[in-house]
């Protein structure tokens, strides 16, 4: 029979506030590194702490993204929802997923890369097939909103929804790039320029 492993014993659980905290690190490394260079040992570098120490928190950098993604995607949707509950005209609509999408980079940023470069990857795994699903419900809204605004008279009748989706969709995320929350602009500011330069264009009108 094999002998327990006493180094585990008598472990304290970490508070959340220390979960979030090696999250947030791993979250950074991830998207800096990309999921399949990074290891449990340099999350625990990262960290400040030893990697074997680490796992008494997560069992595996699987699960580590697997958080990380999973809180982002749920917190991005109750504010998509609360947005497309509210049943505004398409116009408003378009704005606040805008605005809440660049709130969202500002809070996650490092989420939000890690979503971009790997969920191709990662959702042909079994524990990640949530992220198809996400992927799917957030082109039903965005289209289903651009379709609703051609049909009322809201947006061009010869507008492509299917080209702009993907260009608000691409243009928008690809924030997580470049955003830094110390930078010159708040999310908030950035979503108004964006929409302006979208909805209005940027050429002045003769």
């Amino acid at each position: 029979m094999p002998k327990a492993d006493s180094s585990k014993k008598n472990v304290t659980p970490p508070s959340p506030e220390r979960r979030e905290e090696l999250l947030a690190t791993a979250a950074e490394v991830f998207a800096a590194q990309g999921y399949n260079a990074t290891t449990m040992r340099k999350i625990a570098d990262e960290a400040g702490m030893l990697a074997g120490s680490l796992y008494y928190h997560f069992d595996s950098k699987e699960s580590m993204v697997d958080e990380i993604l999973s809180t982002f995607l749920n917190e991005l949707w109750e504010r998509y929802d609360a947005v497309l509950d509210a049943e505004s005209g398409p116009r408003e609509t378009i704005e606040a997923l805008v605005t809440e999408s660049f709130r969202e980079i500002g809070r996650r940023r490092a989420a939000v890369a890690i979503y971009q470069k790997e969920a191709r990857h990662l959702q042909s795994l079994p524990r990640f097939a949530y992220l198809t699903d996400s992927q799917q419900k957030f082109a039903r809204a965005w289209l289903g909103t651009l379709e609703r605004g051609v049909a009322t008279g809201a947006f061009r009748a010869d507008l492509d929804v299917r080209l702009t989706y993907r260009f608000l969709r691409d243009t928008v995320w690809v924030a997580a790039s470049w955003y830094r929350p110390d930078g010159q602009h708040s999310p908030q500011e950035i979503a108004r320029q964006y929409l302006s330069m979208v909805l209005e264009g940027i050429a002045v009108r003769t």
